[in-house]
């Protein structure tokens, strides 16, 4: 009897170079995320933040793999090249992180209070955790765009990038609401409202992309992307050069740290943390910019 089964599989989705990667994406996730919650434990926002990124990891890249697996991604009306290009770039960036907060909050050289066999059961969970993150990166290297390859958008250096330049804004918004007295000048609330702007704008972009709906528009998805690129440059360097002097001056601010300043809850390290992924946007914008001039993408993909 003929089979029915087989033409309908796509084994390349887990023979593949990029499939052996997203294989070890899942074994290394739920290794990690069963160590901690087995016997590894977690606790406050941090501890949440790590199995969040872990099991949300986990289960997209899951998806992801069934989908192609059985061609069940050409049933959604997604671009799915934009789709796991992003979301690729978007968990090797959660997975770092998470990577390097367990560690930092959860692992200790020795066995008091916490005893030795949770103790080795969260070294464990952090090796896993970088292996993690490896995983994710490979992804993202192995899928990233080629110099003069056809491909989406969010798979050439410039899509990339705005998966980190939306992941470097949440960084930013995390230390505003961590006591960052950005309410007492206008000034610095400009520097908000262009946080604000950069971050939405960016995350619309990213949106379309993954949608597959930039043939849809009225106006050039392509040039408008350029357009905005530059002027997200020069909204950040107002920001790179407002944000530092009303935080920092003596007029203003303090150029040092206040020596009665509690540590965790000092409005001045909240300042000095947006200060300096200020640049960082700013860096990243500009060299989004470089790169946005020379692709050529399509959108199906």
């Amino acid at each position: 009897m003929e089979s029915t089964g087989g033409p309908y599989l796509n084994t390349a989705a887990v023979t593949a170079p990029v499939g052996i990667a997203r294989l070890l994406q899942m074994a290394f996730g739920c290794a990690t995320f069963s160590l901690v919650a087995h016997r590894g434990g977690f606790s406050a926002a941090y501890g949440t933040f790590c199995m969040f990124v872990w099991t949300f990891c986990f289960a997209l890249t899951t998806f992801i793999i069934t989908c192609e697996f059985t061609h069940l991604h050409s049933c959604l009306s997604i671009s799915w090249g934009n789709f796991t290009a992003a979301f690729a770039m978007l968990a090797t960036l959660m997975s770092v992180t998470a990577a390097v907060i367990y560690p930092l909050y959860f692992v200790q050289l020795g066995c008091y209070p916490i005893g030795c066999e949770v103790r080795d059961f969260r070294i464990a969970a952090s090796v896993f955790a970088g292996l993690l993150f490896v995983a994710y990166a490979a992804e993202v290297f192995l899928t990233r765009a080629k110099p003069g390859q056809v491909t989406s958008y969010m798979a050439t250096i410039s899509g990339l990038l705005k998966i980190v330049q939306a992941f470097v804004a949440c960084i930013i918004f995390g230390a505003l609401v961590n006591d960052s007295d950005y309410g007492k000048y206008v000034a610095t609330q400009w520097c908000v409202a262009v946080y604000s702007f950069c971050f939405v704008v960016t995350v619309v972009v990213v949106a379309i992309s993954v949608t597959g709906k930039t043939a849809l528009l009225w106006f050039p998805f392509e040039r408008s992307v350029v357009v905005y690129t530059l002027g997200a440059v020069l909204l950040y360097v107002s920001a790179a050069v407002i944000w530092p002097v009303f935080c920092f001056d003596s007029k203003y601010g303090s150029p040092q740290r206040p020596g009665l300043c509690a540590k965790g809850r000092c409005p001045w390290d909240s300042q000095l943390v947006i200060a300096i992924f200020t640049y960082v946007n700013l860096l990243l914008y500009v060299v989004d910019l470089a790169y946005s001039q020379r692709i050529r993408f399509v959108s199906h993909l």
